[in-house]
């Protein structure tokens, strides 16, 4: 070969070499070998995943001497931090995640794979369940991750696990679905039931993540890990928290709204139940009726109504729009307030405690964000007395809501039936320290 030809041969290569790039970007969008669907799956949910960080204030006492060398406590505040994980189930920011993520915080902060930053709070929890929903405030829409369905899965179909574990912000793995229906014991009590198995690593910080199929689907939330072996993680499975999240975002416990009807999980939207006598019965709504409207803005998924309930007040009108039996047609529903049940007489003949709003002040001593109610007797052989609520607590939480005033137990415990469980969180003020517990009661 002459020594043109070689000079030549280089220069060919050379102009191939600087092209790679374009050779590259125009790859991608004619089916690069190395975009697989994990990576697309990445890519549309990466905005939806978000770290949740809690921040609890605590009180430590400390041994020390004096002058003297004579023993004394002293009480130190301090901060205890814990990391998890979360994904957006709304555009007006809403998101889901483990109830043991969000249990016992003061201070919840979310943070977003762009390094946006926002306080939360929490709207609701089911500890039975471990899940949560808490709200931020976004300057725009946010991006909600897909759901999918639970209860088709197949062994072996490749899972893709996303969160923050260790703190390693939206760390990506991959694995398959290892096993079905299982049941995580420990120390002998079922904690969790029919849960999803997976090999898709999970570590400390994972817990409250999603769990992706390769379509990129939720099918279910992350959650626990057996310490004593590798490689087996366990989710809460997709399908469970669809069934909770109407309980959790449910108008009449939240903001004392009532509507009376309960929509389907699937797409049309659907309606599946109807209380009697309620502001829907009124309206003339009807089982099986499919919402396309609700006051002019289109209905995506169930998810839409039961948000857009909770910025509605009482006697405000809301219109629907319906398909029933093929045919279109129009309802307005006047809403109504939850009527007001005597709350302390509920509270004693259920749970045995006798209750009290707090002021300001108390909830200071406290330490605590919430009002909640003051325990002010506990019945002697009662439920609450079996479980050790002493007078003095401060009850925040009762099931999946967090306590404002004594009204607000009233209508938390108005449809409590006899062995009904009732899981109640308290602070305990003791020798000035500040103690939170949780304890499930069953309703007399």
């Amino acid at each position: 070969m002459s020594r043109n030809r070689v000079l030549r041969v280089f220069e060919i290569v050379a102009v191939l070499y600087a092209s790679a790039p374009a050779w590259a970007a125009e790859d991608r969008a004619v089916g690069n070998p190395r975009r697989t669907p994990v990576v697309e799956a990445y890519e549309r949910v990466r905005d939806s995943v978000v770290n949740i960080s809690t921040t609890q204030k605590v009180q430590t006492r400390h041994l020390v001497r004096d002058v003297f060398g004579f023993p004394d406590f002293v009480t130190v505040p301090s901060e205890r931090t814990s990391v998890g994980s979360g994904f957006v189930i709304h555009p007006e920011g809403y998101i889901a995640t483990n109830a043991h993520v969000v249990s016992a915080g003061n201070q919840l902060a979310v943070t977003f794979a762009d390094g946006g930053k926002h306080e939360a709070v929490v709207i609701g929890r089911d500890s039975a369940k471990d899940l949560a929903v808490i709200k931020i405030e976004p300057e725009r829409p946010l991006k909600p991750i897909v759901f999918g369905r639970s209860d088709d899965l197949m062994i072996g179909e490749t899972t893709i696990a996303i969160g923050n574990p260790v703190g390693l912000q939206n760390t990506l793995t991959t694995g398959v679905v290892s096993a079905l229906h299982r049941e995580l014991n420990v120390d002998g009590r079922v904690i969790y039931k029919d849960v999803i198995q997976t090999d898709a690593s999970i570590n400390p910080g994972n817990s409250g993540g999603p769990l992706l199929n390769v379509l990129g689907e939720l099918i279910g939330v992350n959650t626990a890990v057996r310490t004593d072996a590798q490689n087996i993680g366990f989710a809460i499975p997709v399908d469970q928290l669809k069934d909770i999240l109407p309980e959790i975002l449910d108008s009449e416990k939240l903001n004392d709204v009532q509507v009376g009807l309960r929509l389907g999980e699937t797409i049309p939207v659907r309606i599946v139940s109807i209380r009697e006598e309620s502001p829907a019965a009124k309206a003339g709504l009807k089982l099986g009726d499919v919402v396309t409207e609700v006051d002019g803005r289109p209905l995506r998924d169930p998810l839409d109504f039961y948000v857009s309930m909770l910025s509605r007040r009482a006697q405000e009108v809301v219109a629907f729009k319906l398909i029933r039996d093929g045919k279109p047609l129009e309802k307005k529903l006047a809403l109504s307030e939850v009527p007001k049940p005597d709350a302390r007489q509920l509270a004693m003949q259920k749970l045995g405690v006798g209750i009290e709003d707090v002021s300001e002040a108390t909830a200071r001593r406290y330490r605590s964000k919430r009002h909640g109610v003051r325990v002010v007797s506990v019945e002697p052989r009662g439920p609450a007395n079996r479980a050790d609520i002493r007078p003095g607590d401060l009850i925040i939480s009762m099931n999946q809501y967090y306590i404002r005033d004594e009204e607000h137990v009233g209508a938390l415990l108005a449809g409590t039936r006899t062995n009904d469980p009732v899981d109640v969180g308290f602070h305990r003020r003791s020798s000035g320290l500040v103690y939170h517990d949780e304890v499930r009661l069953y309703a007399r």
